[in-house]
C-alpha cells in the first residue's frame, strides 16, 4: 500500500463524522459501518441549522421534498461533504451541484462501497484546500505588488525622484523596519490617502496598470 493512501485510511480513525439521514435501517447500517471503520460517528435528523463545530465529515441525506440545506463548507470550518442519494430527477441534480459534495452514496445503503467513498472524498477535500490555498497566496502576492506598486508612484509624486528610487527606498525601509515590502507600501499609501482626505495633500493617486519592475 502507497503511503499516501496509507495515511488516508489512518486518518479515518477518529474522524468526526455527522450522518444527517432518518434513523431508519438504512441510517443506522451507515453509522454502524462508519463506526467500524473507526470513525467517531453520530446521527441527527431533521438536519441541523448548524453544522457542530467538532464535526470534519458529513454525510446528508439530499431530498427533493424537503426544504432543508446541505450545508456548505468554508474556510473557518472546512467540511468533507458526502450526498446520500435516494433517486435522481433534475431536481436533486441541481441540489447536487450546488451543494459541492466531494462524493456520492447512493441507496439502498449497502456497508459495501462505504469506505472507497469516504477515502475518496477526503482526498478531493484536502486537494481542494491545498488548490485553495494557493490561490489564496497568488491573490495575496498580486495585491503586494499593487500595493507597491502604488506606493511607489506616490513617492515619485511626492520626492520628485525615479521610480527605481522610489522602490528602493521601500526596500530599505522594509530592510530597516524587518517589514515586508507590501506592508510599506501600505502603511505609505494610508498615510497618503489620511492626508488627501484631510486636505494635506492631493487626492490618493490612482496606480497605472502594469509595474516599471516587471521587464
Amino acid at each position: 500500500m502507497k503511503p499516501g493512501v496509507r495515511r488516508l485510511i489512518e486518518d479515518l480513525r477518529g474522524a468526526r463524522v455527522l450522518v444527517i439521514h432518518p434513523r431508519d435501517t438504512e441510517g443506522e447500517a451507515l453509522i454502524d459501518q462508519l463506526k467500524r471503520i473507526g470513525c467517531n460517528v453520530r446521527g441527527m435528523w431533521p438536519p441541523p441549522p448548524v453544522i457542530p463545530r467538532d464535526v470534519d465529515t458529513v454525510f446528508q441525506l439530499v431530498e427533493s421534498s424537503e426544504e432543508t440545506v446541505f450545508h456548505a463548507s468554508s474556510n473557518e470550518h472546512p467540511l468533507t461533504l458526502v450526498a446520500i442519494v435516494d433517486y435522481e430527477n433534475p431536481t436533486i441534480l441541481k441540489r447536487l451541484l450546488d451543494s459541492n459534495a466531494h462524493g456520492v452514496v447512493n441507496k439502498p445503503i449497502r456497508s459495501f462501497g462505504i469506505l472507497s467513498s469516504l477515502v475518496l472524498a477526503r482526498s478531493l477535500r484536502g486537494y481542494t484546500r491545498r488548490l485553495e490555498g494557493k490561490v489564496q497566496k497568488l491573490e495575496d502576492t498580486l495585491k503586494a505588488r499593487r500595493d507597491v506598486d502604488k506606493a511607489v508612484k506616490i513617492l515619485v509624486a511626492l520626492k520628485k525622484i525615479s521610480e527605481f528610487e522610489a522602490y528602493e527606498l521601500i526596500r530599505q525601509q522594509a530592510t530597516q523596519k524587518r517589514l515586508t515590502m507590501a506592508e510599506i507600501a501600505a502603511s505609505i499609501i494610508n498615510a497618503q490617502e489620511m492626508l488627501g482626505g484631510l486636505g494635506v495633500l492631493d487626492t490618493p493617486l490612482q496606480a497605472r496598470s502594469g509595474s516599471p519592475f516587471e521587464q
